[in-house]
């Protein structure tokens, strides 16, 4: 019988050698491809000497022609926990070097254990996707019918604890369900893609000549689909966007969002964790109100050094959605976009909006709403998109959201979109406006227009009396009015509106609602 020390040994070399992954052959096209490794991205995420393998001698156990000599060291994917930034964190990472990472039995049961874990243990769950899918010799019969439980778990951690699914490589058939179904997806430009069918497929099935760049690519689902939030343009920025995301959130919807500074997370922030607001944000705004500014010049000024994490930035560009600080609490944004198309709300913009504002609620983020919003999108094109039913989203995720929500309106507040975006009748805890902002069903022109069409035909001039009616009715929607009624609670100097969110944020930490007692709402999809 051997001693125990040759048995370690033994076990040294079986470790020794998954640790090689698919081979040097196999690492070399990987880094040829532009990508690190799963080991080398695991390294880059975890602190120093913190992660901990789970299943390093996994390896398939299955007999068939096809699989009885592969080799399959770890069964192409790596999974653990360690700390991120300090703090537990479980990783699954798919190792393309090993039959695609392609996913086998063992490698799922592994995986499923990781996911355990982190319902058990209470800390997020990060997925480094590079896959080709499923593991097509292992489960191509009826066989792969368990294989879905994953998307189950995912669905019953949803809320309860940050999901992140980065994309480093292809992500094929069903496991593209692992990203839609993640809170965050960043996505590498030029090698991540995902879709449910493959060129090959599509080709066979309906006859598109597709590339996989324009089928799934990066730009396609961070731009068009909105499934991808942000694009980084390799491995070494993914990681960090994972970290800087991560940092935003609790472990579990239990905890609140950690602050900066005192030496803890986000600590590199405490010397710009303050209530000031540069003099430069009084020139942000054109002089006359028709003209666009760019919304992101006043989030920059407003959020602890500048620094904002957009996601979605690509997508749906009409509004913005990220998350930032102020006063080292953690804070998501919803704002506007002036630059584009005015501000308004479409489809994707509403599902854009009302998908940030769920996340934020989930794991107690405070909400900030910007807003300079014409109103919602109209014509038959929208309305043929199901315009009502995706606005309704909105609203209804913003009636919902229990965390505490902070309204500044900047500029022009008119008809639904004031609603969405958070106006007096959805409970703000507090509601501020600058001397630029006008609250009302819609401009001036708008409702003079219509209120007073037969007046406007029926004068000699036509202009002159359309622009008295109109100067008229502005005095109407004044601000003031809006101040002297109490549908505001202040009008406030711009430099002051930091000041004035982390007050509102101090008033509103142990914020409760009380709510009927149901299963849950119908929200509309």
């Amino acid at each position: 019988m051997s001693s125990l020390t040759d048995r370690l040994q033994e076990l040294q070399t079986k470790r020794d050698k998954v640790i090689q992954m698919g081979g040097p052959d196999e690492v070399a096209r990987q880094h040829q491809a532009g990508k690190l490794t799963a080991r080398e991205r695991v390294e880059l995420l975890f602190d120093k000497g913190t992660f901990t393998e789970i299943g390093i001698l996994a390896h398939h156990q299955n007999q068939s022609a096809d699989m009885k000599d592969r080799y399959t060291p770890a069964d192409g994917c790596i999974t653990g926990y360690g700390k991120v930034q300090g703090r537990l964190v479980a990783c699954a990472a798919y190792d393309f070097t090993v039959m695609a990472g392609s996913i086998g039995y063992v490698q799922e049961r592994k995986v499923d254990r990781l996911r355990e874990l982190a319902l058990r243990e209470k800390i997020p769950m990060v997925w480094l996707l590079d896959s080709a899918g499923a593991r097509i010799q292992e489960l191509a019969g009826s066989q792969f019918a368990e294989s879905g439980k994953l998307f189950y778990d995912q669905v019953k951690m949803s809320g309860f604890v940050p999901q992140v699914a980065a994309m480093m490589g292809p992500c094929a058939a069903g496991t593209a369900y692992i990203p839609a179904l993640a809170d965050f997806v960043p996505m590498v430009s030029g090698t991540s893609s995902m879709a449910l069918a493959g060129p090959p497929l599509v080709k066979a099935v309906i006859g598109e000549e597709i590339t996989m760049e324009e089928l799934g690519g990066s730009k396609m689902h961070c731009e068009v689909s909105g499934v991808g939030d942000l694009e980084v343009k390799d491995d070494q920025a993914c990681v960090q966007v994972i970290k800087d995301y991560l940092s935003y959130f609790p472990s579990n919807c239990e905890q609140k969002p950690p602050r900066c500074g005192g030496g803890g997370i986000g600590s590199e922030f405490e010397e710009v964790a303050d209530d000031t607001v540069d003099e430069s944000i009084l020139q942000v705004l054109p002089d006359s109100p028709k003209k666009p500014y760019d919304m992101y010049q006043i989030i920059e000024r407003l959020v602890d050094g500048g620094r904002f994490l957009s996601i979605k930035p690509n997508f749906a560009k009409t509004v913005i959605t990220g998350l930032g600080r102020m006063g080292g609490n953690a804070i998501g944004i919803v704002a506007n976009q002036p630059m584009v198309l005015g501000g308004v709300l479409d489809v994707d913009s509403a599902d854009k909006a009302a998908r940030f504002i769920n996340l934020c609620d989930a794991f107690n983020i405070p909400l900030l709403f910007l807003q300079d919003v014409p109103g919602f999108m109209v014509g038959s094109k929208v309305e043929r998109q199901g315009i009502i039913r995706h606005g309704a989203k909105m609203l209804y995720a913003v009636s919902r959201a229990s965390v505490p929500k902070l309204t500044i309106v900047v500029r022009k507040a008119y008809g639904a979109g004031y609603y969405v975006m958070c106006g007096k009748g959805y409970e703000p805890d507090g509601v501020v406006a600058w001397p630029s902002a006008e609250i009302s069903l819609m401009g001036a022109e708008g409702a003079v227009n219509i209120i007073f069409r037969k007046e406007i035909e029926a004068s000699t001039d036509k202009d002159k009396t359309r622009k008295e009616l109109v100067e008229r009715y502005q005095k109407e929607i004044s601000l003031e009015k809006a101040a002297s009624g109490g549908y505001i609670d202040d009008i406030i100097d711009p430099r002051d509106s930091k000041k004035w969110a982390i007050r509102m944020l101090e008033l509103s930490e142990h914020k409760e609602l009380h709510w009927p007692k149901k299963r849950h709402g119908v929200m509309p999809v």
